[in-house]
């Protein structure tokens, strides 16, 4: 049993759009220059987690993602679940025909560590992953060059909604300029 990509990028996506959304609509395109996740797998996993309500989308220029909750009321398991990540220790996926006789002698085991896995996923919510995050933000200075990524994303993806400028107040309009 692991948590596959599936679930990890889709939970540090989410971190990354609550950390910014206060922005207006966050971008996949910056979340994928910020996260290094591939913009195609990002708009698969948007469209499960807007399907799941989790998201909503506001299409046109300056547009992008927020969150459909609030940061309490989105948990890690609301996350994992929404993008059908499996959780399941046992090796009948909860069928309970692990053997031909049925359950096998370990199978009350998994099963709980199964219910025990969800019950702490659901306890941590987006709320303490974002807290946890502008903790380690605190404690470590920001890069510039991560800055600069970020107007070339918004330079290379017109629907950004990050609004590149040079240090004296000026918008920066190709990436020639950089």
């Amino acid at each position: 049993m692991r948590l596959t990509t599936k679930g990890r990028f889709a939970v540090t996506a989410m971190i990354d759009l609550a950390l910014r959304q206060h922005q207006g609509p966050v971008t996949l395109a910056g979340i994928s220059q910020r996260q290094k996740i591939s913009l195609s797998y990002l708009e698969q996993l948007f469209g499960k987690l807007r399907r799941h309500e989790l998201v909503e989308s506001t299409r046109g220029p300056g547009g992008g993602y927020t969150l459909a909750r609030g940061l309490k009321d989105i948990t890690v398991a609301d996350i994992i679940f929404a993008v059908d990540e499996p959780l399941d220790a046992t090796q009948c996926g909860g069928k309970e025909n692990c053997t031909e006789e049925g359950q096998c002698m370990t199978h009350e085991l998994w099963s709980n560590l199964n219910q025990k896995m969800i019950e702490f996923l659901d306890s941590v919510s987006l709320s303490d992953l974002v807290e946890q995050q502008r903790g380690r933000e605190v404690e470590r200075p920001r890069q510039h060059v991560s800055i600069l990524r970020e107007h070339r994303a918004a330079l290379q993806f017109p629907t950004s909604t990050l609004q590149p400028i040079r240090a004296d107040g000026s918008r920066l309009t190709s990436l020639n300029s950089l």
